[in-house]
């Protein structure tokens, strides 16, 4: 499953490109991450939780920041093994940071695959799931430089 889009935030992108690195803050954009732990430098161990029409997850899942080049570009790779099921979910992000006139705007693409006994759920209910998730990360980032927060958070 791919998926690519862009958010437009109300900050300069050296403060989005300082926030965005920080893994803590990036996991809180992200609803249903919990138990964050810096494993190595640039690795990070955490669960995530999350309902699929009827069903819920839990994952145990690694995430690693792959590259960082100040001020316009990460990248990341995240893996992870669902509790209790067979399968994986493996995803690589590539966020770029632009200038725009109204702050920066976060060029995003994102490249996950589900296998085992996920995968077979359908990619249909799978995507639309991970569409909600990019809705409620896309709010949750705008929310975090809404110029209200700028002071406590840019």
């Amino acid at each position: 499953m791919k998926f690519s889009g862009e958010i437009t935030v109300a900050a300069p992108r050296d403060a989005v490109f300082a926030r965005l690195q920080d893994m803590r803050f990036f996991a809180s954009c992200i609803e249903g991450v919990s138990g964050l732990v810096e494993r190595e430098d640039r690795k990070y161990d955490a669960m995530f939780s999350t309902k699929v029409a009827y069903m819920n997850f839990s994952f145990k899942v690694t995430a690693e920041l792959t590259e960082m080049t100040a001020p316009e570009r990460i990248t990341a790779k995240v893996e992870g093994t669902p509790m209790g099921l067979v399968g994986r979910l493996t995803a690589t992000t590539a966020t770029h940071l632009v200038d725009s006139g109204q702050g920066t705007t976060i060029r995003y693409e994102i490249d996950a695959t589900l296998t085992g006994k996920l995968g077979s759920i359908g990619q249909p209910v799978m995507k639309s799931k991970a569409k909600e998730m990019e809705k409620q990360f896309a709010k949750n980032l705008s929310a975090a430089f809404a110029p209200a927060a700028a002071g406590g958070t840019a």
